[in-house]
């Protein structure tokens, strides 16, 4: 039951489930536990939706070419990098000073309505204060440090999954 001799099409089902459990999860803290995100956590949920459809389209295609395996691991890491760039920057905000940092700002509803969309993702990214309240923990990390580190590994298994040399099976 080794994960890494699974076949492609497996590998890239257990990122959906992934994606989608991390998802489902940050769901249930909010619904459950009151924990509303920021601007930058609807971001990062948005690049894991991203990484989870491509996981999920690459699985159900399931391509037997290496060509293919590798197009649908680069298509993976780009919201994998999206993600990694928003979670690394809330993570920087986080550990800032709290009354280093301006205010976070409004709430991205009221963002989309009043700005542009290139407006409204300078804002966001520029967002600080809010952002930087710590509101959960688990095993001394906060959401956007696990965000981070789940961007980070979810992108290494899309290259492993896409780029690992596998043996051909001669079928007679």
């Amino acid at each position: 039951m080794n994960p890494f001799r699974w076949g492609f099409r497996v590998q890239f089902l257990l990122g959906f489930l992934i994606c989608a459990a991390l998802l489902g999860y940050a769901v249930f803290l909010q619904l459950h536990d009151g924990l509303e995100p920021c601007p930058k956590c609807i971001l990062q949920r948005i690049a894991f939706a991203a990484l989870g459809l491509v996981f999920l389209l690459g699985a159900l295609h399931g391509p037997r070419r290496p060509p293919a395996r590798r197009v649908y691991a680069i298509l993976a890491l780009i919201p994998a990098l999206a993600g990694i760039g928003v979670a690394g920057r809330h993570v920087w905000i986080q550990v800032m000073p709290q009354d280093a940092m301006a205010s976070c700002g409004p709430p991205l509803s009221f963002l989309r309505e009043t700005m542009g969309p290139l407006e409204v993702l300078r804002t966001v990214l520029t967002g600080s204060g809010d952002c930087g309240t710590i509101d959960w923990r688990f095993l001394g990390m906060t959401m956007p440090m696990w965000s981070l580190a789940w961007f980070v590994a979810l992108a290494l298994w899309a290259l492993y999954a896409g780029f690992r040399a596998r043996k051909q099976r001669l079928m007679y």
